[in-house]
């Protein structure tokens, strides 16, 4: 079995890596030794990201900036990948993100984009990480997905149910080539996801959330164990044994409560500060999506 220890520098490629649970695999990654391609659209952070992990961790970085959402982009990386010199032997698939306005509101080309990321460039780039790594017989394949994908939370959860099933084929596609595919499924994490998809959670408990830090480090502890999906944090290992035994009759009534509570929540927000504030010249009212319980 293939795991992350501590090396002389091999490469780790990480999308999404200016924040959140990508931000947090290029830290832990490279105070494991392993040098960082690091991916997103934000240049300047990944630029600041690749100052820090070489100052503190002496290992090499390269910032390639793309757009997931642009198939040249996605090409790019992949080429990245394939490349023989500097190989990389860890791919995670991080980048991805929900549109937080619920399907009936959100613009379809947005629906498309977020797809683009979350399902197509996960298959481009992990065919090219697994082509390449499948023939040095070692390699780390981790794609991001997310608890969300047992439960109907529209395209987002769709896409994540989708990154789970396919990782589940790919480990089994590259059983014995010494390469090990793992399916992360957070749940409710500390980061910028949720304030960019819109998504409060204001009444989700305290002890549902898990710090982004913990997510990564449970992951990189499972790789090689054998297991293809890892679940972050015993509340949601606990709930990935009950959920997909419930009736789904059962699961759709659950989550149709928690959206009415999640909606009210947001009416409640906004008729505070509509007191506050007063009327504004222009009102853009707040997406009122489905909830989404990831952190990916």
């Amino acid at each position: 079995m293939t795991s992350v220890e501590h090396s002389s520098h091999p490469m780790a490629l990480v999308t999404g890596a200016s924040s959140g649970i990508g931000k947090q695999f290029a830290e832990q990654l490279a105070a494991k030794g392993h040098g960082l391609v690091l991916v997103a659209r934000d240049r300047e952070r990944l630029e600041a990201l690749a100052i820090h992990l070489g100052t503190h961790y002496g290992v090499p970085t390269e910032v390639l900036s793309a757009d997931l959402t642009q198939r040249a982009d996605i090409e790019r990386v992949a080429r990245r990948i394939r490349q023989d010199e500097a190989p990389v032997t860890v791919l995670v698939n991080n980048a991805g993100y929900g549109l937080g306005s619920g399907f009936l509101r959100s613009e379809i080309e947005d629906e498309e984009d977020a797809l683009t990321v979350m399902v197509r460039a996960v298959m481009v780039l992990s065919q090219a990480a697994a082509q390449r790594m499948a023939d040095r017989g070692a390699g780390v394949i981790i794609n991001v997905s997310s608890v969300a994908g047992f439960l109907p939370y529209g395209s987002y959860g769709a896409a994540k149910a989708w990154v789970t099933r396919f990782s589940e084929g790919l480990a089994l596609d590259l059983h014995g080539t010494g390469v090990h595919v793992q399916a992360l499924l957070p749940g409710l994490t500390h980061t910028e996801f949720h304030a960019r998809s819109g998504e409060k959670f204001g009444g989700a408990p305290e002890w549902m959330w898990l710090p982004a830090e913990k997510v990564v480090r449970e992951s990189l502890a499972a790789v090689g164990s054998g297991e293809v999906t890892c679940v972050p944090g015993l509340p949601y290992k606990a709930a990935m044994l009950v959920l997909p035994r419930l009736p789904r009759r059962v699961v759709l009534a659950l989550v149709q409560r928690a959206n009415e509570r999640d909606r009210a929540a947001r009416a409640a927000r906004r008729a505070v500060t509509t007191r506050a504030e007063g009327p504004p010249q222009e009102h853009l009212e707040e997406p009122a999506g489905d909830s989404l319980p990831s952190g990916a």
